[in-house]
């Protein structure tokens, strides 16, 4: 981080209050150094268990990590506040351009799942791409619509409104989900678009996805979508998708690698690719990579040098970590790529 105190930003702001109860409050040695990092809520959990074990092998190291939002994460590392950011969604070119020259390194896979509340119902819920654009662009607002139907032959589905449920602006699921759907529907794409903060013409928006789901859950024909994990705990149903091959799939772990796998050659070495709609008879189409947004400094620093010895970690005992949790993880050919790319770091 260039200095705890730089910039009048309100992400500055909380740096430098973070900074300086590290400082008076944990008892920390002259000698340790702590790196702040910033990114989104979704793997949050991931990266306070990466950063409690990076400690333990580094003590030297401590790594504070405040979930601020994809689009905050991003606009505080390309104003220079902060040692290292992630996301949910890739830098465009013409941010990148305009503030510090930043790397985006993948780190770990997630799916965005389909959530819904159909009491009654007998039948697992078949959804496809244009279905879900008509119904979040508010075309299509009955559960009983024929469009619907024609997916669920055979399925006993409730006369019911749809109610219909998002995130807030500035979060990594809305990305996801509005490239999904912007892939499937030039309607969508031209009216809504694809954005971490889309222009939804209808529903009811939600900060955090667990209150997302809770809402879901206390309302008879909701709909809502989340980060797989997220809605592990739920007793919710996820619905089926249809992919690229017009298959109708579940959000899995499996079914998640199975979209980087397909993908794998096709990834350049900036990583800012699409994984929605991706092809493969198995592959989930909503899944997508979470970043690391790094700032790269043209000579080396302490900072640097200590944020690169974590990436090093991360894409080696971190990955491995990763795995043990359940989290979906690098393909070879793409950990081979982006470990390159830390390796030229602070050079």
């Amino acid at each position: 981080m260039k200095n705890c105190s730089q910039s009048a930003s309100s992400l500055t702001a909380t740096l430098l209050a973070v900074c300086l109860i590290v400082l008076s409050s944990d008892g920390l040695s002259q000698s340790q150094l702590v790196l702040v990092t910033t990114g989104s809520t979704m793997p949050e959990s991931l990266y306070l268990l990466w950063a409690d074990e990076y400690h333990k092998s580094h003590p030297q190291t401590q790594l504070r990590y405040l979930p601020v939002g994809t689009s905050e994460s991003a606009k505080g590392i390309l104003s220079g506040s902060g040692d290292l950011g992630g996301g949910d969604a890739p830098i465009s070119e013409q941010e990148l351009k305009k503030g510090q020259t930043t790397l985006q390194l993948p780190t770990v896979l997630v799916g965005i799942a389909i959530f819904y509340n159909l009491a009654g119902s007998t039948t697992t819920l078949r959804l496809s791409g244009p279905v879900l654009a008509n119904i979040y662009l508010g075309k299509t607002t009955s559960w009983s619509d024929q469009e619907i139907a024609r997916l669920n032959p055979g399925g006993k589905l409730p006369d019911l409104p749809i109610k219909v449920l998002h995130r807030t602006d500035g979060k990594g699921s809305n990305y996801i989900f509005s490239d999904f759907l912007s892939q499937l529907s030039p309607e969508f794409r031209t009216k809504v678009g694809v954005s971490v903060s889309p222009k939804w013409p209808v529903g009811q928006s939600f900060s955090r996805c667990q209150d997302l789901l809770a809402s879901v859950a206390e309302t008879p024909g909701a709909i809502g979508y989340a980060e797989l994990r997220c809605g592990e705990k739920s007793a919710l149903p996820t619905a089926l998708i249809r992919n690229a091959d017009g298959q109708f799939v579940k959000p899995s772990a499996k079914s998640i690698s199975d979209v980087a796998l397909a993908m794998e050659s096709k990834i350049a070495n900036d990583f800012r690719v699409s994984l929605t709609n991706a092809p493969g008879r198995e592959s989930y189409p909503i899944a997508s990579f979470t970043w690391f947004y790094v700032p790269v400094h043209p000579q080396e620093s302490e900072r640097s040098l200590a944020v690169k010895d974590y990436l090093n970690w991360v894409y080696g005992s971190g990955q491995e970590i990763a795995r043990e949790q359940g989290y979906i993880t690098l393909p070879p050919l793409v950990l081979q790529k982006v470990r390159a790319k830390v390796a030229a770091l602070a050079k």
